[in-house]
């Protein structure tokens, strides 16, 4: 398992288009993952659980991958997450 907290810092708002983007990202990992925030943990790969989350720009998440990919997946989400790539 790999595991790792990030600031969100994206360029635009955590609406329905970057949502879709994250939910994308994952879906292309092997790996389970998870994002994990304010006791509520959601599957990355789920649109309707990461809508659900209400994630906002400064909020701090834990992203938890698990699989053969699951370091890729991480640092992709991640690098997603704080604005370094879309």
């Amino acid at each position: 398992m790999t595991e790792k907290s990030i600031e969100i810092k994206m360029a635009e708002d955590f609406d329905a288009r970057p949502i879709a983007m994250l939910v994308q990202i994952a879906s292309r990992h092997e790996s389970s993952i998870h994002l994990v925030a304010e006791g509520k943990k959601i599957n990355a790969k789920s649109i309707m659980g990461m809508m659900s989350m209400a994630l906002s720009q400064g909020e701090t998440v834990t992203i938890v991958a698990e699989g053969s990919d699951e370091k890729e997946a991480v640092e992709h989400i991640g690098d997603y997450l704080s604005g370094k790539t879309e």
